[in-house]
């Protein structure tokens, strides 16, 4: 009976082999044993995103590997993030010059008790290539500094996403929720109210690089964002201008100018610059001219827990016919109806008793796994003004 063949090599133990081969005398590899366990902890999975490749979390960080690639030294080691990016390219059509261990967002700033606010990927494993310079002051970058950083791309749904990953995270796991909100009752869109003749509007509150503003784009809305993180804004402005929609960036001494100016250049996108606790101040100031009050999508994107912004998005929405907030959160695995209940009475306890306006928390989404136990959800509420009141 013939022998079963071996599992092909992946493109990292394709290159892990070739490096291997050539420093045996340098590390004194000659157990066979010692390469056969370098070979089976290396990683197997990769992600490509152009023009870098971003290793799993933990990649090359077992006690052998670390041994080994000391002893191998600094030179050797290129040579082997090297061979795996000449090995990962072979598989596309493009090369690729960057390569990177994705280590997680953490939570609180380096060495400080200070909450990582603007979610930077400061644990990112830049392991080969000019990601740029990290002198750089991350709150308040500058052209050239955008200039000379990495930039990297991917294209979810068919529509292009950049940013710089030594500076802005990228969550791959939304692009189901990205999906979900292109398909999601895209006829309330073709639905006329006279009381509103201009193109319905959408919000996100915490914008980042455009993840769910770029969804709302292609549904046709114009969108209001805020994000504090400059180089997330810059990623959006980039990403923007790929998918070819017009956006204003709204900054420093730009800020000062009345809002009702701002929106005037018919802009799809405009980004604020800014905290999004002054959102509702500057929509509701549109609101009052006429402009924005048909807002349909709301979206509150953010982790743990996106509760601060609740009551001012009720507020934003109180003039328009229709209008979704999606709500992220990071709930217990068996505690998603409970939360339901408690956003439904918090709403409720919002409307005062009132019958203008009816708000249901009619669905949960369940995004992805967070951690063990805990899922990222995503809660669904529509409020609607009912029409005898309209």
């Amino acid at each position: 009976m013939p022998k079963p063949k071996a599992p092909k090599a992946t493109p990292i133990q394709s290159a892990v082999q070739t490096w291997l081969s050539s420093i045996p005398v340098v590390v004194g590899l000659s157990d066979h044993g010692v390469k056969d366990d370098l070979l089976n902890s290396a990683p197997k999975r990769f992600t490509v995103y152009e023009p870098m490749a971003l290793l799993p979390s933990g990649s090359f960080t077992t006690s052998i590997w670390t041994t080994v690639l000391h002893n191998a030294g600094r030179d050797s080691a290129a040579q082997l993030w090297s061979l795996i990016l000449k090995e990962i390219s072979a598989q596309g059509k493009d090369t690729l010059t960057h390569l990177a261990v994705n280590e997680g967002i953490p939570l609180r700033n380096d060495g400080t008790a200070d909450e990582n606010v603007m979610r930077s990927p400061s644990g990112l494993r830049m392991l080969y290539g000019d990601f740029g310079s990290g002198e750089v002051e991350a709150e308040k970058p500058k052209k050239n500094d955008f200039d000379k950083a990495l930039w990297v791309s991917t294209k979810q749904n068919g529509i292009f996403q950049t940013w710089a990953p030594r500076w802005t995270m990228f969550s791959r796991g939304n692009v189901k929720e990205k999906a979900r909100l292109l398909d999601m009752d895209k006829g309330m869109l073709n639905r006329s109210n006279k009381n509103f003749p201009e193109i319905p509007w959408a919000v996100d509150l915490y914008a980042g690089i455009g993840y769910f503003v770029f969804s709302y784009a292609r549904l046709g809305l114009r969108v209001l964002c805020w994000e504090i993180n400059p180089w997330s804004v810059e990623g959006l402005r980039r990403g923007a201008n790929a998918n070819k929609w017009t956006v204003r960036i709204v900054q420093g001494q730009d800020l000062l100018r009345p809002v009702d100016e701002i929106v005037a250049g018919r802009e799809q996108i405009i980004v604020f610059l800014e905290t999004n606790e002054k959102a509702l101040q500057r929509i509701q100031s549109l609101q009052s001219q006429g402009v924005a009050r048909e807002i349909r999508h709301i979206n509150c994107g953010f982790l743990p827990t996106s509760e601060p912004t609740w009551k001012d998005s009720w507020d934003m929405c109180v003039p328009s016919s229709e209008t979704w907030l999606h709500l992220h959160e990071n709930v217990g695995v068996h505690d998603t109806e409970t939360r339901r209940t408690e956003i439904q009475q918090r709403f409720e306890g919002w409307t005062g008793g009132k019958q203008e306006k009816t708000a249901v928390a009619e669905h949960i989404e369940l995004v992805k796994t967070f951690a063990p136990g805990v899922w990222h959800c995503v809660f669904d509420v529509h409020i609607t003004t009912n029409s005898s009141c309209q």
